[in-house]
């Protein structure tokens, strides 16, 4: 792809005298961003990918179980029992540097070939580099990848050059890898308080934040880095929906430690129609003793909204079902009666504490109550078009010991329910 304005001219040009990546930042990727195996025989012997070294373990559970570490080169490894003898693997790594004022992120894909009672051989590749400018925006050099055949995204095509691309969310999930410790950063990266550390987020993404919102540098600088990746997460934007509370909290001091639980607190508050620049509420002595507070009053907010819902379809419900009305039948101790109303459905899903509550919208079904001496026992729904038993659900879902007899009632009487089918 050409360059097609001054940035994307003037990024080419930087390219071009970036230097490769060293001998010492490839072998950091091979001793660190490579999932080593141990090759383990069914008689225990393990031997390392990494150097070919092979000792006797001490046992399946301790091996596959605990952390093994080659007793020759120290290296970690994953234990796998198997009659495999060679481990073809690829992973990425990510160098972070800086160049002619702009920052820039090198993705390397690292392969590895390790052969039982050999030394592990690598190799690497740069596949893939973002350059980021001071004001946040960016552009993405990369090799070709193969999009034919293939279900990998990042089947790259090595042998071709690093170009200027078009920007494509592709690029945006490859895999950071692991990112190279020695850091090179922008001055204003380095002015907005980055210590480091990503807290979860991709390099281009907190680079990116940091550079065009300064509510992002705001949060790192007060130690607010909890909040920080818990709205990155959500997605950047939301941080308008907390923002001023945040402020009342950077304010008066108060360090948020759990900022999912908080964020939830805020929405909870918002929705009862808290004040949230008032710190009384944005600042709980004890979170998440509020936060459960307000999720119970939430909770029963919804299921009253959910009843009201329900019986707005009170009058459709009533001129598909009434013709059932007053229909009960019992055999002398156990009560079984058609509900007749879009609260008596709810009612009895809460009382019974099963989902029958969203059913009185179903057409084709008729709810029944079984009591003994007034008591539920069981709820049951008949199709009415098969005039057959659905379901017949007691406490929690679970069939009570009268269940049997209640099915055996209904389909008795299932000629009571025809007989005002067809009336």
């Amino acid at each position: 792809m050409k360059a097609k304005n001054k940035f994307q001219q003037q990024i080419v040009e930087a390219s071009k005298t970036l230097p490769a990546i060293t001998k010492t930042q490839a072998q950091w990727g091979y001793d660190n961003a490579i999932e080593h195996i141990g090759r383990r025989t069914d008689k225990g012997a393990i031997t390392c990918t990494k150097c070919g070294h092979s000792w006797q373990g001490t046992g399946y559970l301790v091996d596959t179980l605990t952390d093994c570490i080659c007793p020759n080169c120290k290296a970690k490894l994953v234990v796998k029992t198997t009659k495999q003898r060679v481990f073809n693997g690829s992973y990425y790594m990510t160098v972070v540097t800086a160049h002619k004022g702009y920052q820039v992120l090198r993705t390397v894909m690292i392969k590895s070939v390790g052969k039982v009672g050999k030394p592990c051989e690598y190799s690497h590749s740069e596949v893939m580099q973002r350059w980021i400018a001071p004001n946040g925006k960016h552009c993405t050099f990369a090799k070709l990848r193969q999009t034919m055949g293939t279900m990998y995204y990042d089947s790259w095509i090595f042998h071709t050059n690093l170009e200027l691309r078009q920007e494509n969310d592709v690029y945006n999930r490859i895999f950071t890898g692991e990112v190279y410790p020695r850091l090179k950063l922008i001055p204003e990266i380095k002015r907005t308080g980055f210590n480091k550390a990503f807290y979860g987020q991709k390099p281009l993404d907190m680079f990116r934040t940091l550079l065009t919102d300064s509510r992002a540098e705001t949060l790192l600088k007060t130690g607010q880095t909890a909040l920080l990746e818990r709205i990155m997460d959500m997605g950047w934007k939301k941080i308008d929906n907390y923002w001023q509370s945040i402020r009342i909290c950077i304010r008066n001091g108060y360090k948020i430690n759990d900022a999912t639980l908080w964020c939830d607190y805020i929405d909870n508050l918002r929705f009862f129609g808290k004040d949230l620049y008032n710190a009384k509420y944005v600042c709980p002595t004890d979170l998440k003793a509020e936060h459960d507070r307000y999720m119970l009053k939430k909770a029963k907010a919804d299921a009253q909204a959910e009843l009201e819902k329900q019986l707005e379809k009170e009058a459709e419900f009533r001129a598909i079902k009434a013709k059932f009305f007053g229909l009960i039948f019992s055999d002398g101790r156990i009560s079984v009666r058609v509900l007749e109303s879009v609260q008596e459905i709810v009612a009895e899903g809460q009382a019974m504490h099963h989902c029958v509550g969203g059913y009185s919208t179903k057409e084709d079904s008729l709810i029944l109550s079984a009591t003994i001496d007034g008591k539920r026992i069981e709820t049951v729904e008949v199709s009415i078009s098969k005039l057959k038993v659905i379901q017949c659900r007691g406490l929690c879902n679970k069939n009570s010991e009268h269940h049997n007899q209640i099915l055996s009632l209904v389909n008795n009487n299932m000629p009571l329910i025809e007989q005002r089918l067809a009336a």
